[in-house]
This record gives structure tokens, sequence and C-alpha cells, in this order.
């Protein structure tokens, strides 16, 4: 029963941590994790697919580098570890502003009429909450949750927005 009650201490003491995480991140790059929240909620099918590709791309180049970068010494341990740990890098930061924009989107579907504070501690507590539960949260959630994000976050650096005042206009018939 100790370890149960240390084990939710901890979660709870992390989730704090991470709220000031996301609200940090969501701070500095405002229109970023914008674009991914709203990227997150228009098509999660495509930014999980995107997410996927490119997570299981990256990790399996530093996973094989890294392998690789075990049996060298020396120099040639430090030139194969540098690009594997710069692919781990492109993970870590493609996943915080991910699930910075799925903490945005959880905690503006929880609390639409609170601040943007409270809707990111609210949103960053669920989140944590929820993929803290055995097997379901481990394997199903946290995936799910950051490859989605990872993915609206890369289709953000190349998605444009329809211009709300662009008219169609009509086709320029010669006759």
């Amino acid at each position: 029963m100790e370890q149960l009650l240390s084990f939710i201490l901890a979660i709870a003491a992390l989730s704090v941590g991470l709220a000031a995480f996301f609200l940090a991140v969501r701070t500095l790059f405002p229109r970023r994790v914008a674009r991914t929240r709203a990227l997150a909620e228009l098509m999660p099918g495509r930014s999980f697919g995107v997410g996927l590709v490119n997570g299981l791309f990256f990790g399996l180049i530093a996973f094989i580098l890294l392998s690789i970068a075990n049996n060298l010494f020396g120099l040639g341990r430090a030139v194969i570890t540098l690009p594997a740990l710069f692919c781990l890098t492109l993970l870590g930061v493609g996943l915080s502003f991910g699930l910075s924009g799925m903490v945005e989107l959880i905690g503006e579907r929880l609390a639409p009429a609170q601040t943007a504070f409270w809707r990111t501690a609210w949103g960053t507590l669920a989140l944590s909450f929820g993929s803290a539960v055995p097997l379901v949260g481990w394997f199903l959630l946290l995936p799910y949750a950051g490859l989605v994000g990872m993915g609206a976050f890369i289709i953000s650096f190349f998605w444009r927005e329809q211009s709300p005042t662009a008219v169609p206009q009509p086709p320029n018939n010669p006759v």
C-alpha cells in the first residue's frame, strides 16, 4: 500500500512539473503550439500517420546508430553517436511541441470557460494521470497522444490555412 501511495504522489509531483513545462513552451512559442493544437483537432488521423512514420524512422536510425557505436571505441564511437543524438533530439523537440498542443486540446475540451493557465493545467493532469494507467495508458493513450501531437507539429510547418476572405473567382473563359 505504501508503494501505491508513493507512486501516486510521484505522478502528482511530475504532473506539476509537466504543467510548468507545457506552460513555458506555450508562452515561448504561442503560434507553433496553437497551430499544432489546431491540426491535432482538425486532422488527427493524418497527424497520427505522420507522427508514426517519423517516430519510427528517426527512432530506428537512432537505435541502429547507437547499436553500431556500442561496438566501437574512441573517436569512431563519438562520430557515430552524434547523429544518433541529433535524431533523438529531433524526436524530443517534436514530442515536446506535440504534447504541448495535445495538452492544450485536452484542456480546452475539459475546461473551455477557464483561462489558458488552467486549461493547460487540467490538460496536463488529465493526460499524465490517464497515461499512468497500467497497460492501456502506457501502450495506447500516451503513444497515441505523442504521435498525434508530433505529427501535427510536423504538419504545422507545411500546412497553410485557407484565407477566409478569399472569394473564389469564376474561370476565365475567352469566347
